[in-house]
């Protein structure tokens, strides 16, 4: 089963981006990811489409887009052509999911989707076959730092059921309180994509702290 680390940039050192992505770039990780937030949907605003392009810069590795924010289907192709390799946007914040899904894809980027913990995983269902990934939240959406909900297991195993019932070849990212004593429980519910912010920019070696996570 595939596993990747899509490290979490809202932990970085934002007064050295070049070297955080330059170790990103030696790493084990697949993916960098990046949560864009509009002070709207979520309380808190962070990174635009100048901060995008300069981590396209040095980054090497596909950066992994995580809109909260209202209306992105104003933003997406602004966001493809800042060097999104994915973009996943909230089911929580469209009017029309599938439409937004095209759009992304007519951008020639992966499409992902993604609802916070307080939204059933059944609304995923008619879209997991028309997506490249499903993002689940395991926090609410808006801070880095949060503490893993429990509960998000069995939403996990919800999601995969609903997949391969499906035939779906989508992948499951889960994002939030994910560190080296969770991984290897998310991986075997069934979760591909590990976004880890805190447990891997404050380790004391990212680098190893990636690898073992993938290994655990």
């Amino acid at each position: 089963m595939t596993r990747i680390i899509s490290p979490s940039l809202l932990s970085a050192d934002f007064g050295n981006l070049k070297a955080d992505c330059e170790m990103i770039n030696s790493s084990e990780a697949e993916w960098l990811h990046i949560d864009v937030m509009d002070g709207s949907f979520v309380p808190n605003i962070s990174f635009g489409f100048p901060v995008m392009e300069a981590l396209k810069m040095h980054c090497t590795k596909p950066l992994d887009v995580h809109l909260m924010i209202v209306h992105p289907e104003k933003y997406i192709k602004r966001f493809a052509e800042a060097g999104a390799g994915i973009i996943t946007f909230h089911y929580e914040t469209v009017d029309n999911p599938l439409e937004v899904i095209e759009m992304i894809k007519a951008e020639g980027v992966k499409v992902g989707i993604t609802i916070n913990p307080d939204v059933p995983v059944s609304v995923l269902e008619p879209f997991v076959d028309k997506v490249d990934l499903v993002l689940l939240m395991t926090v609410f959406a808006g801070y880095g730092g949060q503490k893993f909900i429990e509960e998000s297991y069995s939403r996990i195993a919800e999601l995969r059921k609903m997949i391969d019932q499906k035939n779906a070849h989508c992948v499951i990212e889960v994002d939030g309180g994910v560190n080296i004593n969770n991984a290897r429980k998310l991986f075997d519910t069934g979760v591909n994509v590990l976004v880890a912010g805190s447990a891997v920019f404050k380790a004391e070696n990212p680098t190893k702290m990636i690898h073992d996570m993938l290994n655990t």
